[in-house]
């Protein structure tokens, strides 16, 4: 993590004693930040005062320790033009398998078998992150029979940990605007699908098995067949991320295939593969690309930054610095909060911002992110934030210039009031829209993960720094004097 300077430190301090005097002022007026919480005004004892906020844009890198479990969205597709961000692009890895292993064969009599009529792999579709009319390129291949992919396994979001060579699908278009359509098949009327066809040589394999080798038990497939890597082909092609679910009934592997029924006459079935919550494993690699971005001008240097950019897992976040904390005096601390708003940018009718963002501190004695002291309140049972929406967590919709935006404010009153009190130190504080966190209390101890957003992969904003012309970050503290 990058950090000022001694010196830098020390002037930012001066400087803001002198701007702390001189900003406060009496609250006589109805005010645009938190003026339905504060109290009710006086004109005499009641002030406000705006603290001057430094902001730093930094990449998480390889401290992102998210993990992608079964039941959560699972993204496929390719984000080719963010100006904000870069490219991102999903690449989904799974297990189907038979939903027995059991004598006789899986499919019917081997000798009654004509042949495959088609092999297809059927995610369930969700949704769509980006523009859903421009076309996506998608491949499915077999991963090596080398990748350690088991189930008892959970895989890190930002990494690629499996190697595929063998293709076992030609590159198919998919127009993200069709999968919530109704379509018609074999003995099926199904909607919200990716449809995938397969090579018809795939098909054929698996109907070549029998549970003398493949379909003995779930260990020996595994050893005939390690899984599927459906990943985005041409990445400059698309602009959405799709995601599918794993444990949903529209996910399978459906072989279509012809046999001679019992009279004798030509028929056909269908058999599926699904995915077993047991014994399938998975994983989703979300792969950020920010060449070129307004991100990677500014990111990763120590000087302030007009513009923040907040990225969902894997992400990116801001560091935050208030000087005039270090300076501030004992009063009654009324409500001090963190105002940020988003700037906007026409991309953001595509790529809208994730639900929730965070707000912690960095405790420099211990060199740990540990939860804003007194207004963070953590159940250290199940480790859920019980007041996030009290901490404002959540953004609303309001408008600037014309503009629909959202903000968020974020409620540090009872922290800033220790601070005040000199009872607790001023903190650096960091912004993000994590996955999930593994959060250290008060007490320096650690509780279980706790997730913030619904879902990783998706979900990005630009917000103002503490510089910005029009919408600066700022924290505003209204208060009376002691």
């Amino acid at each position: 993590m990058k950090q000022q300077s001694v010196v830098l430190r020390s002037l930012s301090v001066c400087l803001f004693g002198l701007l702390l005097l001189a900003s406060c002022k009496k609250v006589n007026d109805a005010t645009e930040l938190g003026g339905d919480l504060i109290p009710p005004v006086d004109n005499i004892n009641t002030f406000d005062t705006t603290l001057e906020v430094f902001a730093y844009n930094q990449p998480f890198g390889t401290g992102d320790t998210s993990r992608s479990i079964y039941n959560e969205t699972h993204f496929i597709g390719n984000i080719s033009n963010d100006p904000l961000f870069g490219t991102s692009s999903g690449t989904l890895f799974l297990q189907l398998k038979p939903q027995v292993f059991i004598k006789p064969f899986q499919f019917t009599d081997k000798n009654k078998i004509v042949g495959i009529d088609s092999v297809v792999l059927v995610l369930g579709y969700n949704s769509t992150y980006g523009d859903t009319m421009q076309p996506l390129n998608l491949q499915v291949y077999e991963i090596d029979q080398s990748s350690a992919f088991t189930d008892d396994s959970l895989y890190f979001v930002n990494q690629n940990n499996f190697t595929y060579s063998n293709p076992i699908s030609g590159i198919q278009t998919v127009f993200p605007y069709t999968l919530n359509d109704s379509v018609k098949l074999f003995r099926e009327a199904a909607k919200n699908q990716v449809r995938l066809r397969l090579n018809n040589d795939f098909g054929d394999r698996l109907l070549r098995y029998d549970s003398t080798n493949a379909y003995l038990s779930d260990s020996a497939f595994n050893t005939r067949f390690k899984g599927f890597a459906v990943r985005p082909e041409n990445k400059s092609m698309g602009n959405a991320l799709v995601g599918v679910s794993l444990a949903d009934s529209n996910t399978k592997l459906a072989i279509y295939y012809r046999y001679n029924n019992s009279s004798n006459a030509l028929d056909t079935a269908v058999t599926y593969f699904r995915f077993n919550t047991s014994t399938s494993a998975s994983a989703n690699y979300i792969e950020r690309d920010r060449t070129g971005s307004e991100f990677a001008a500014v990111a990763g240097d120590n000087t302030p930054d007009e513009l923040v950019y907040i990225q969902n897992t894997p992400g990116t976040y801001a560091r935050l610095s208030v000087p005039g904390l270090y300076t501030l005096t004992n009063r009654v601390v009324h409500r001090a909060e963190l105002l940020v708003q988003q700037v906007s940018d026409p991309a953001d009718k595509q790529f809208t911002p994730p639900p929730y963002l965070y707000l912690d501190a960095y405790d420099t004695t211990n060199k740990v992110y540990r939860t804003i002291p007194i207004d963070v309140a953590i159940n250290p049972q199940n480790g859920q934030i019980t007041n996030a929406l009290q901490f404002g967590m959540a953004g609303r919709r309001t408008s600037f210039a014309g503009k629909d935006i959202v903000e968020w404010r974020f409620d540090i009153s009872r922290y800033v009031q220790r601070v005040a009190n000199a009872t607790l130190s001023p903190y650096e504080f960091r912004l993000s829209s994590p996955f999930f966190i593994t959060p250290r209390l008060a007490s320096g101890s650690q509780v279980q993960p706790l997730y913030v957003n619904p879902v990783f992969g998706i979900g990005r904003v630009r917000v103002g720094g503490g510089n910005h012309p029009t919408q600066p970050m700022k924290l505003r503290i209204v208060y009376a004097k002691i």
